[in-house]
């Protein structure tokens, strides 16, 4: 995150409000990303792996440009993880 220069409530944040979910790289794991400055055209992903009740934050990063979607989450699993926060 501070390579980044992200903030923890700026991580927070993306995972309450995400404008796109897609499944991490790593085995249950859920990537979240909100478009972090229109000016430069940057997404922030989070990658974090909900965990009995609670999120635990794998990692955070700035994504230069527009990324391209890929596997969308379940909604059954997206209401899930709603519930835990």
């Amino acid at each position: 995150m501070r390579f980044y220069n992200l903030s923890p409530n700026r991580v927070k944040r993306v995972i309450r409000a995400p404008q796109r979910v897609e499944e991490g790289i790593v085995e249950d794991t859920v990537a979240a990303m909100q478009v972090g400055s229109s000016k430069r055209r940057q997404e922030i992903w989070v990658m974090y792996r909900p965990n009995r009740g609670k999120i635990r934050v794998i990692t955070a990063w700035r994504y230069p440009g527009k990324s391209p979607e890929r596997n969308p989450v379940p909604e059954e699993i997206l209401e899930e993880v709603r519930g835990l926060l």
